[in-house]
């Protein structure tokens, strides 16, 4: 029964309103697990990740990762421990909209439920 909200969330991908990008999930993956520098066009990227626990990170992680929360964990700890990476900035809930509508170089995801006309979706899952 803890988990039913999340199957049920519906997850929005958002960014500035500004930027032009189309992206299929497999960039929006790419860019979340540190592989991917640089929205498609070529401006530089800046993910913001929701904190552990989260109804719609968890949603995220399964759905556009396909990964869990513990295999996250584990492959950001191997990132960060050899030097390779650092995970994204983890914002609060409330924060991720405004944030993302003040900066064209981010890019975040909320509750479908939670976006404005400050932002633009580009992928729902």
């Amino acid at each position: 029964m803890v988990l039913a909200p999340a199957a049920m969330a519906e997850v929005a991908v958002v960014v500035h309103p500004s930027n032009g990008v189309a992206m299929d999930n497999g960039d929006i993956s790419r860019i979340y697990l540190g592989k991917l520098k640089t929205f498609p066009g070529g401006g530089p990227v800046v993910p913001l990740d929701l904190k552990e626990g989260s109804a719609i990170r968890s949603a995220f992680v399964d759905k556009v990762l396909g990964k869990s929360e513990s295999q996250l964990k584990a492959y950001w700890s191997k990132l960060v421990f050899s030097g390779q990476g650092q995970p994204p900035k983890t914002v609060e809930d409330a924060e991720m909209v405004s944030l993302v509508a003040a900066n064209p170089n981010m890019i975040g995801f909320v509750d479908a439920a939670s976006v404005n006309d400050s932002v633009k979706v580009i992928a729902r899952f």
